[in-house]
């Protein structure tokens, strides 16, 4: 085997787990990178969506009219955060 061959041919295969490792720890770390611009931008955004989803979940979990009432409130201003 030249060592051409071992480039481009059969020795891949000595590399290739190295190689498939660097790609995945590449899109690992752009993966929180965007997910700290992310949180960032929308961080604020995204803890009043889910404080009215941890809400709205509690107020079905435990039923009865008062909470469903409750509950169609929570809705409401659900609804407005996501239309901003």
């Amino acid at each position: 085997m030249t060592e051409n061959e071992s480039e481009t041919g059969r020795g891949h295969f000595r590399y290739g787990p190295w190689v498939w490792s660097a790609y995945r720890a590449y899109n690992e770390l752009l993966r929180e990178k965007i997910k700290k611009r992310f949180d960032a931008q929308e961080g604020p955004w995204m803890d009043q969506v889910a404080e009215l989803l941890v809400q709205i979940v509690n107020a079905r979990w435990e039923g009865g009219r008062k909470k469903e009432k409750e509950a169609e409130a929570l809705f409401e201003k659900l609804q407005k955060l996501l239309e901003e």
